[in-house]
């Protein structure tokens, strides 16, 4: 493959190979769908160009790597993971593909064994453009002998204590491996008795991957992986080997839970068995260094009960990328992204008291750009005020130090109230759910662990306060998750609000989450499983009338996902009826847009960028009377049906405007932006017209700075 001289050839051979895999793999039937497989990894990798991208700060560029193969890792342990046990029940129809699940498993490693290679290309050019910074990365077979000095006396007191050499033969148990583990299969030869043996070792995680050592003029990296290598000799001194090989390889196992069906268990009990299971879930992945070899590798397979197939994929040198996204930045921040603090909301700022503040006025918060910190100090604002009664609030994903958890125990222990409904089933976020439910159980808050066959999925927070002979209340409605850490990295809104029309049905949800009986009648929030998909056909339906009136009709949403076929079909018959429709959608979108008496009015984009575009939008209608809501749900059959999902519709006009002129802003987007179109070929949009490149981001960084800094 030729892959040119410079990233921008590298580039323009990635729209061409993207090209290529999905003209084979389009689903043309009488809907015209995109399999959400084939879907996502079109989706990651966006994230792999924005590695490519020469535009990007050199070490931010690695940090995506590692962004891109943590991504690919959670895909092989929950998507793949589906469609092998796909496999097993013998399905034979796959959502959006002409084949059956063998056939897409294929496809899949097609696909990732061709993104790998661009991965390992992409990571050989950075290197390269380090060393023109002055950053050396070294491995066991380049090092002067003052470097393995220095390395060597590293080993000896920081990772030799850690080292646990175990030897493997076909007559003793293979051990249990890690899946987060980094291992080296090793390979032992004595010439002398014609004696091969095999072993392995579990890279140290308690120690850093990477080793920086200066010596002046350059700043030199070498990983963890090539330091345990050029000690395998002392490692291994007793056997005297003649040659001693190591190659990396990485092991995924399937990641569903798999809760165990007994009514002498509790939920905590089944949840704490199936998270200790997972440790043993099925194999679904093992990359390997191609280099290894072919006896070796067969070992390893046969041992892991693995199959030479789609599970089995060669790779680099190098793997478990993902510790990439700490790669050390050796104090050069020209090589990072400038600073982008969050900054003061204009209208907070200066408040004292946000309960107060929000009885009169709703308020819209946007991260990263604007501070999480009002969400926490709210909280704190409720736990102390002898007026508050009850605080209810339904978490999905929290920080493991999560200040809003230390602010709710703030709360018990000055008397309130407290009802927290934790989502057990939030994925690789199982422990920590039930660590904080324990505390909080323990302080005598009301702990709920969501609703049978549903996963609670809203992000909603409500404060009662008694004032005289009044009930106040002050509602949040989030797209994102009560989460400080995620809040500096993920874009997502928050809607304050003591509007009646919303607190009074939140607190409805927050009565059937307790009960599961009480469901009340929704008339404002967009609530799944209840009303959801009746409210937004009919909102789409609104659309669909009025261009069939010959009037302005229009439908902008912003999604992460959008791969509902029902919806995708409303959608479908939306742009038939002469609705235009515009899609921000960062993820997977089974929608195909542009397609002639289908989708021809429906124009799809997707943004990756600096920070994780993870808010939902959704508006209706033109000028005055258009309609728009935030909302946690994506457009998925799981988030419609068989989620607790809330979405809150826009009543102040300000807020609204603000809102109309974000998607507008991100509408624009010229650097950032993927056109996603039939073939979804990851294509930069640029506009027609001689203007200077948006991104997005940034724009928005600048303009909530500006407001912030106006008195």
């Amino acid at each position: 493959m030729n892959f040119g001289k410079s990233v921008e050839d590298f580039g323009a051979f990635f729209v061409n190979y993207s090209q290529e895999y999905f003209e084979k793999n389009t689903y043309f039937g009488t809907v015209k769908l995109i399999n959400r497989e084939l879907s996502w990894l079109s989706f990651n990798e966006r994230v792999l160009q924005e590695a490519i991208d020469s535009k990007n700060p050199l070490l931010e560029r690695i940090r995506f790597l590692g962004i891109y193969s943590n991504n690919l890792d959670e895909f092989f342990r929950v998507r793949v993971a589906a469609v092998k046990r796909m496999i097993e029940v013998k399905s034979k129809v796959v959502f959006g593909f002409e084949g059956g699940p063998k056939a897409l498993l294929e496809e899949i490693k097609q696909i990732v064994v061709k993104q790998q290679r661009l991965f390992e290309i992409a990571y050989q050019k950075i290197l390269k453009e380090l060393e023109k910074e002055h950053v050396l990365h070294l491995d066991e077979s380049n090092l002067s002998e003052l470097e393995k000095t220095i390395l060597s006396d590293y080993y000896h007191d920081k990772v030799k204590h850690f080292i646990i050499p175990i030897l493997l033969d076909k007559r003793s148990k293979f051990p249990s491996l890690r899946e987060e583990g980094i291992y080296l299969a090793i390979k032992l030869t004595n010439l002398a008795k014609d004696k091969i043996r095999y072993a392995l070792i579990e890279v140290p995680s308690k120690l850093p991957r990477f080793k920086v050592i200066n010596d002046g003029e350059f700043q030199k990296v070498i990983i963890l992986d090539d330091i345990v290598r050029l000690h395998l000799q002392d490692i291994f001194y007793i056997f005297t080997p003649d040659t001693i090989e190591a190659f990396t390889f990485k092991f995924t196992r399937d990641a569903e839970l798999d809760l165990e069906d007994s009514l002498a268990l509790s939920i905590v009990e089944k949840m704490e068995k199936g998270i200790k299971d997972r440790k043993k879930g099925n194999p679904v992945r093992l990359v390997y260094d191609s280099r290894m070899p072919s006896d070796l590798l067969d070992f390893l397979v046969r041992s892991l009960g693995l199959k030479m197939d789609g599970n089995i994929i060669a790779g680099g040198k190098y793997h478990n990328f993902k510790d990439f996204m700490k790669f050390p930045d050796f104090g050069k921040t020209h090589l990072l992204y400038p600073p982008q603090p969050p900054v003061p909301h204009p209208n907070l700022k200066k408040v004292k008291h946000l309960f107060k503040h929000v009885l009169l006025k709703d308020e819209l918060l946007h991260f990263p750009y604007q501070k999480f910190d009002y969400v926490v100090d709210l909280l704190r604002e409720a736990a102390l005020d002898p007026k508050v009664t009850s605080i209810h609030i339904n978490i999905y994903r929290v920080a493991s130090d999560s200040q809003i958890m230390n602010a709710l125990v703030s709360a018990l222990k000055n008397g309130k109230n407290v009802v927290v409904v934790f989502e057990l089933l939030a994925r690789f976020d199982e422990e920590n759910n039930l660590y904080w439910s324990n505390i909080l159980d323990e302080l005598g808050a009301q702990v709920i662990f969501g609703v049978p066959g549903f996963k609670v999925h809203s992000k909603l927070m409500l404060i009662t306060r008694r004032s005289g002979r009044k009930t106040q209340q002050v509602a949040y409605v989030g797209t994102g998750n009560f989460h400080e850490g995620t809040a500096k990295v993920y874009e997502d809104f928050g809607l304050l609000t003591a509007m009646p029309k919303i607190t009074g049905e939140v607190s409805k949800v927050f009565r059937f989450l307790e009960n599961n009986i009480d469901r009340g009648q929704f008339r404002s929030l967009i609530v799944s499983p209840f009303n959801s998909r009746r409210k937004l056909v009919s909102l789409i339906d609104e659309q669909i009338k009025l261009a069939r009136k010959g009037e302005p009709a229009e439908i902008f949403l912003k999604l992460n996902n959008l791969v509902d076929s029902k919806m995708v079909e409303k959608l479908y018959d939306a742009s038939n009826a002469g609705v235009k429709v515009r899609i921000l959608n960062r993820g997977m979108c089974a929608l195909v847009p542009s397609i002639e008496n289908q989708s021809e009015n429906i124009t799809v984009r997707s943004i990756v960028g600096r920070y994780l575009e993870h808010s939902r939008v959704l508006l209706f209608g033109t000028g005055e009377n258009r309609k728009v809501f935030l909302t946690s749900a994506d457009w998925m059959m799981r988030n419609i049906d068989k989620r607790i999902e809330v979405g809150a519709p826009i009543l102040d006009d300000d807020i609204k405007e603000h809102l109309i002129n974000v998607l507008e802003l991100q509408w624009k987007d010229s650097v950032k932006a993927r056109i996603i179109g039939p073939k979804q070929k990851n294509k930069y949009f640029k506009p027609l017209e001689d203007t200077e490149p948006i991104n997005s981001q940034n724009a928005l960084y600048q303009l909530y700075r500006m407001q912030s800094e106006q008195e």
